[in-house]
């Protein structure tokens, strides 16, 4: 396991078989623009609404109750169709009843995992509040998102509130702004607007372009807010010779992350010079996944999609998506545009365990990375981290400062097998 999975908790693409009632009727499909049991404004007057956000991994974290629950937080995710809860422990709690099983595939090299459908249930988010919703309850919680983000992670969900209003994600702020389309008027301070198609619940965009061997190659890319990367690049996509993907010339082997079916797996690369209408970033960091884990899972939907931006390109901006007229606008965020993309320079992958996902365990050490040199161990808790008690600090803090620059000193004081351990090294870029 690499540590870059810290920054691509989740890239689901979700597909349902088997929708079917228990008594074999099929399961009609629902227009939540239309329907008045889809999502809207609890003030039928109302035509906006702000919400807070969090951010972790570079994902949208944001408060939800179902029904009459306690508070739970959901990751914003613009690829993923339906409601999923990926906590089979919180789904217990609050008792559901299951109409049906389902089977659901996704991005990884695992087989389709299980899931029980329950119905007609209340979600409530702020002014917004949606009646008579489906959930897909995973039998197994096989994205462990708790883990690699150092909160409770309850579940996903997102292609609905996108497809009903217009939303804007302001990464500086961290608030949501919620419009109702018809109200809505663009203006010429929200950025810059690019076209874009909703495919099959999935919004493309086809205005992000690369340099490669000093040739324009133009992408068709998924804007997946439920994926922690700045960009996903497929290189075995039907594209002509001109415009498809390769891999680029210095790469490193990665595990990538994990989907609903499995780890994902492929190499880490940078993309020399990244552009988006008068817009341009060099030095892009990239995952090329193999086939096996992601485009032969999607081959016969997503024949002409080249990848997907991510979380990392997207929180350098103040980004508004308006489905109904088809347009995405970025407005460039001035404390973060100019951001370097960087990987872990440590060699360690951390994970939070224990009750309040306060215990930060090592759980994979790079083989010749700095941290194996420096002795630090699989298996090794951190205590101190640059004279600061781990106690004090989120699993973000800690990544930020794994990544932060190269030749940083790194302190750790480490339990091992009740021992305390200490380990110094200076952070390299690998990539």
């Amino acid at each position: 396991m690499n540590p870059y999975l810290k920054i691509f908790v989740v890239s689901v693409t979700l597909t349902v078989t088997c929708l079917l009632s228990s008594s074999g009727q099929q399961v009609p499909k629902r227009n939540p623009v239309q329907d008045s049991f889809g999502f809207n404004f609890k003030n039928k007057r109302q035509k906006t609404a702000k919400f807070p956000f969090d951010l972790f991994s570079n994902l949208i974290v944001v408060k939800v109750k179902i029904d009459n629950s306690d508070t739970l937080n959901f990751i914003l995710d613009t690829g993923v169709s339906s409601i999923i809860i990926t906590d089979p422990v919180i789904a217990e709690k609050m008792n559901l009843k299951y109409v049906r099983q389902v089977k659901i595939s996704g991005a990884g090299e695992g087989d389709a995992l299980t899931a029980g459908v329950s119905i007609n249930h209340t979600v409530e988010m702020g002014d917004i509040k949606a009646f008579k919703q489906n959930l897909v309850v995973l039998d197994e919680d096989i994205l462990r998102l708790s883990e690699y983000m150092g909160i409770p992670v309850h579940g996903i969900f997102g292609h609905d509130l996108f497809e009903r209003f217009v939303i804007t994600m302001d990464f500086g702020s961290k608030n949501l702004f919620f419009y109702e389309p018809a109200k809505f008027k663009f203006n010429s301070k929200m950025g810059e607007k690019y076209p874009i198609v909703v495919t099959q619940s999935k919004p493309y965009m086809d205005a992000i372009g690369m340099v490669q061997n000093d040739k324009d190659v133009p992408l068709r890319l998924v804007i997946d807010t439920g994926a922690g990367h700045a960009l996903l690049l497929n290189t075995n996509t039907n594209s002509t010779e001109h415009s498809a993907v390769q891999l680029p010339d210095k790469v490193i082997r990665a595990n990538l992350g994990r989907g609903l079916n499995g780890s994902i797996n492929g190499h880490i690369g940078r993309v020399n010079k990244v552009t988006m209408g008068k817009y341009h970033f060099n030095d892009v960091l990239a995952s090329f996944p193999d086939s096996i884990s992601f485009s032969m899972k999607f081959q016969s939907t997503d024949d002409n999609r080249q990848g997907s931006v991510g979380g990392e390109f997207l929180r350098r901006f103040k980004v508004t998506m308006n489905y109904h007229l088809g347009y995405i606008a970025f407005k460039p965020l001035k404390n973060k545009f100019n951001e370097s993309f960087e990987h872990d320079m440590s060699g360690i992958e951390v994970r939070a365990k224990g009750d309040g996902l306060k215990t930060y365990m090592i759980t994979y050490v790079v083989p010749g990375s700095q941290a194996q040199m420096a002795g630090i161990m699989e298996g090794d808790e951190i205590i101190f981290l640059n004279n600061v008690n781990t106690k004090d600090l989120t699993i973000n803090d800690i990544f930020k400062i794994l990544s932060k620059k190269e030749g940083k000193e790194i302190e750790m004081f480490l339990r091992r097998n009740g021992q305390l351990k200490f380990a110094y090294f200076r952070l390299k870029r690998v990539i």
